[in-house]
């Protein structure tokens, strides 16, 4: 009946963390071992410490995997249901078209991290936690992560030039940014910003 409920809550390839189950009066520790049970049994897949998804039928020996975005995204960039960080870093540099390295680590600021900065590990990979410089939110995260973006940009860009404010700029008018909406966190960030915005063409008018 466990797997019946898990099936309907969770779906299939969806992550699914053993410390948000709540199954009639069970006890965690009780939770635990069925869970166990059912790994054996092959009905459910384990990802890493705590973490098991439900596979989907898979024509491959390996069987199907769970994606590492999701648990990210689950983990730690909503609580709740609502949106607490975003992926910074290379890989939203690259996202952009502004570089085509590949990160080795997973850079994620969120509300959820108690340190400036840790690295800890989710199953083969290594993720990056960064605390905010203010709590992130729904209506915050896209300044914040392009302005932590531009903080870097001299080492997180290989584009240079016009070609890097065409990007930028891109990016800002798809998703409906202007300077007037960076400009009031402006103040959370280190001098470097405002060079950095100025060199890219942002404190000029052009997106403003």
């Amino acid at each position: 009946m466990l797997f019946e409920y898990l099936l309907e809550t969770y779906g299939q390839n969806e992550p699914i963390f053993v410390s948000d189950i709540r199954y009639k009066d069970w006890s965690t520790n009780y939770i635990r071992q069925q869970i166990k049970k059912l790994t054996d049994e092959g009905k459910l897949r384990r990802y890493d410490t705590g973490i098991y998804f439900i596979p989907k039928p898979s024509p491959f020996r390996s069987g199907s995997q769970l994606s590492r975005d999701k648990v990210i995204t689950q983990k730690y960039l909503t609580d709740n249901g609502k949106l607490c960080g975003y992926v910074g870093g290379i890989m939203f540099a690259n996202q952009l078209g502004l570089t085509t390295q590949v990160p080795m680590i997973c850079e994620v600021t969120t509300n959820k991290a108690t340190n400036d900065y840790r690295e800890v590990k989710l199953a083969s990979s290594v993720i990056a936690l960064r605390r905010p410089r203010l709590p992130v939110t729904e209506s915050n995260y896209k300044q914040l992560q392009l302005l932590d973006l531009l903080k870097d940009i001299d080492f997180l860009s290989e584009e240079e030039g016009d070609e890097q404010k065409r990007r930028i700029v891109s990016y800002m008018k798809s998703n409906g940014l202007t300077f007037r909406d960076l400009e009031q966190y402006l103040p959370y960030y280190p001098d470097r910003l405002f060079r950095n915005m100025y060199e890219v063409g942002l404190l000029n008018g052009l997106s403003s």
